[in-house]
């Protein structure tokens, strides 16, 4: 099982419950889980990216399970079809770009993204408009696809949008939750052709389950007591944080 000691078994238990956590109460926490899976496995930093995918697809269970009422699906329908044309070129450009060169590109743009926000919201208060051009939704659900697909660091992007758009927090979570279950199932084919989907990463990704479930219920625990303007807050914070680590 990629020869783990038992530090790397505690990263990778680690990440499972950041994985719960971040699916049903914090979407900005699940960028931190990437370094934390590169430094549980530093010699299949490749490799680890598969092994997430799957983790994160059971975290989608559980989140699409527990929100399946609550989801904004005009939202989730309005970004997939631009988030699918993302994976793709995600796919193809995982040939050319690599992990730290994209790591830099997606922080720049998640902070230019933050700043941008912080200017509609904060400047401009209840004057600023929610974005309803086309090209708005399209070139965020590009971006989350590319993002996603080349390190399974979409959650800032998804977090700028969704913000935006001003969702209530459980709405938020919820779309967030929906839109997630479905990209990462359309991501398989794309990591399985290129081996970073596996039979052992399959294996490990089931291993940690119990601990997906705790997070899971961990998560649910903190959004319901997590006012709206915290809540705003400390998402907007997780992701500033995300973006200057993916920079340096």
């Amino acid at each position: 099982m990629f020869d783990l000691n038992a530090i790397g078994w505690l990263l990778v238990g680690l990440c499972a419950v950041l994985v719960g956590v971040s699916k049903t109460g914090l979407p900005g926490l699940g960028i931190l889980i990437v370094p934390l899976m590169a430094m549980a496995l530093p010699q299949h930093a490749r490799e680890s990216t598969g092994i997430m995918l799957g983790m994160l697809i059971l975290g989608d269970l559980f989140a699409a399970t527990y929100y399946r009422h609550i989801a904004e699906w005009k939202h989730v329908l309005r970004l997939l079809p631009p988030a699918l044309v993302g994976i793709v070129a995600g796919w193809k450009a995982m040939e050319f770009v690599t992990n730290d060169q994209l790591k830099r590109i997606i922080g720049l743009i998640v902070l230019a993204m933050l700043a941008l926000h912080f200017w509609r919201t904060r400047l401009r208060a209840e004057d600023a408009p929610i974005p309803t051009q086309w090209w708005f939704g399209g070139t965020l659900g590009f971006l989350a696809g590319v993002t996603t697909m080349m390190a399974n660091a979409a959650g800032p992007v998804m977090v700028i949008y969704l913000l935006a758009m001003r969702l209530p927090k459980l709405a938020f979570v919820g779309t967030s939750a929906w839109f997630f279950f479905a990209v990462n199932w359309l991501k398989v084919p794309f990591s399985a052709q290129l081996d970073l989907t596996t039979g052992t990463s399959v294996k490990l990704g089931l291993l940690m389950l119990p601990l997906i479930a705790a997070g899971s219920v961990a998560g649910i625990f903190v959004l319901h007591r997590l006012p709206q303007k915290a809540f705003n807050s400390l998402i907007q914070l997780l992701a500033a944080a995300a973006a200057i680590k993916l920079l340096f």
